[in-house]
């Protein structure tokens, strides 16, 4: 609103000193004869001068709005390019009615985000190559954290269900125990399940992602209640983006095994326009995203190892209808993915 103002009077006076200066030239220098008209002179019982500083007055806010109007257009349309640069797929269009410097300056700021992702992207890829021992070492450490979550978790909730046995030999009302008892191991069953998960090697041991993933879909859905679906298409990926998009579908079906309570399961690997594309959608209890965003230990889990490989991801969930984790990553050219394999090499 202040630019607006400043806009306003600014172009008002530019306009009141050219039409003096042309009255000037017209009449001469200012004396009260000469300019006796513009006081002197009425129309619709407003003098002549009045109705020359009013008309000067509406063109002026006429023409600071016009340009108050394209400033924001034109902000609009840089904001929403400027949140579009995140995007694996972003390409600046030819006919965009923007400045050429700010122009330039998208594309110069699209390239270098695109740079620093696939940098962290072979950054990521180098160090998955150079660190199998480091690996081992965390897949042991995981591995005895898990031990402790098994004894903590699941190990108190069957003892809980063996004390209600006990007791069911001592109490004829047995129906109300025998429920209780029901859900107690079914929740021990799918905790069990869901932190075996974890114990799966990070890596793939020379199995494509899709191949990995198909395994360890055929393991669940011999195990769990819920229906899984999927489609997965064999893609070029580096070793770094397969062992993090695998741990990712990991951390998500753990997820949906132990909170969502969901019938069905769609799982999907598919390429599209030059992206890698891994979905996990279930039709489970749902929760609020932005409530249990900052204090979820698999929901943090997921987005750093998104950030890690360069890719975006997004987490939609709603209360009651299900929820949606999803990653896309750009793919390597032909050429990029041989040239990186033969540096490696």
């Amino acid at each position: 609103m202040i630019a607006f103002i400043s806009r306003l009077f600014t172009l008002f006076f530019i306009l009141m000193s050219a039409t003096f200066g042309l009255l000037v030239a017209i009449w001469g220098n200012p004396d009260e004869k000469t300019w006796e008209p513009l006081w002197q002179q009425y129309y619709d019982d407003i003098p002549f001068g009045g109705i020359i500083i009013l008309s000067l007055f509406v063109l002026s806010l006429l023409i600071a709005s016009w340009i108050s109007m394209t400033a924001r257009a034109r902000e609009a349309q840089a904001t929403r390019l400027v949140k579009q640069l995140i995007e694996p797929d972003f390409e600046l269009p030819n006919k965009q009615a923007l400045p050429k410097s700010l122009k330039k300056a998208i594309a110069q700021t699209s390239e270098l985000i695109d740079t620093q992702r696939k940098s962290l992207q072979r950054l990521s890829n180098e160090r998955a190559e150079a660190n199998d021992k480091i690996i081992q070492e965390r897949i042991i450490a995981e591995r005895q954290r898990l031990a402790r979550e098994l004894h903590d978790s699941v190990s108190q909730q069957l003892f809980a269900a063996s004390m209600l046995l006990s007791a069911l030999t001592e109490n004829d009302e047995n129906a109300a125990s025998l429920k209780q008892v029901e859900k107690i191991v079914q929740q021990a069953q799918l905790e069990m399940r869901a932190l075996l998960l974890h114990l799966r090697p990070v890596a793939l041991h020379n199995k494509t992602l899709a191949q990995g993933l198909e395994e360890l879909i055929i393991e669940l859905q011999q195990k769990v209640y819920f229906h899984i679906d999927y489609e997965l298409e064999e893609m070029a990926l580096t070793k770094a983006e397969e062992d993090h998009l695998f741990r990712i579908a990991q951390e998500a079906l753990s997820n949906t095994l132990r909170h969502a309570k969901a019938s069905e399961v769609e799982l999907l690997l598919v390429a599209r326009d030059d992206l890698a594309i891994l979905r996990i959608q279930d039709n489970g209890l749902g929760f609020d995203v932005e409530a249990d965003k900052s204090t979820s230990y698999g929901l943090q889990n997921i987005a750093e190892r998104a950030v890690e490989i360069g890719c975006t991801y997004k987490i939609v969930s709603v209360p009651d209808e299900g929820t949606i984790v999803e990653v896309k990553i750009p793919l390597q050219k032909e050429e990029e993915h041989d040239d990186s394999s033969a540096n490696s090499g």
